[in-house]
């Protein structure tokens, strides 16, 4: 089971734009974050969470999606997430992100709320490349709060394959002409050492 999750759980950047998630899945899969590893268990991480297309608007000018496609700049409306969690670090619990590990502490709870989003069919996306300012502002955030992370979520409008790396151990992800999101990934043979 946890193995189809995780194959379901890809980066995910076309939705269903109108297929709405309530907050309270959002909420819900938000709580799974009390439950996942916290360095030195600070638990220093807090959360915001948006449904509402105004601000989900706003959040979307502030992401870049999608590095190696070069020639696109992200979903066109209509195929936009339809809920953001965005992921605070609060400096009044930690002031060394680095330091406290806060940042592993993120990514761990991205996977949680990801894994719980993809139980219920919904998909979504880990954006590190963010105009912090902009959204602090946006959001009216105090600078007690560092923004480390934004998920986007949504029903998914694409279909992801996930492949082997070929003989050119090229690992850069893909879309083909008829837009499926290729995915490559090393063989378990390959990240074995020993």
């Amino acid at each position: 089971m946890i193995k189809e999750l995780l194959k379901f759980n890809r980066s995910y950047r076309r939705f269903y734009e109108n297929e709405l998630i309530n907050k309270e899945a959002i909420v819900e899969f938000v709580e799974l974050t009390r439950f996942s590893p916290s360095a030195k268990n600070l638990q220093a991480l807090k959360f915001i969470i948006s449904n509402q297309q105004e601000l989900n608007d706003e959040i979307f000018s502030t992401l870049s999606w999608a590095g190696y496609l070069t020639d696109w700049n992200g979903p066109e409306k209509g195929e936009r997430p339809s809920a953001y969690v965005i992921i605070l670090g609060d400096k009044t619990i930690s002031s060394d992100f680095v330091k406290d590990y806060t940042l592993t502490s993120s990514g761990i709870v991205s996977q949680s709320i990801l894994l719980g989003a993809a139980e219920k069919g919904i998909g979504g996306c880990i954006i590190a490349s963010i105009q912090r300012k902009k959204l602090q502002e946006i959001l009216k955030l105090s600078n007690d709060f560092e923004i480390m992370l934004v998920l986007a979520l949504g029903k998914p409008k694409e279909i992801i394959v996930i492949e082997d790396v070929d003989e050119t151990s090229n690992i850069r992800y893909w879309r083909d002409e008829n837009r499926i999101h290729h995915v490559p990934k090393r063989k378990l043979k390959d990240i074995i050492l020993l």
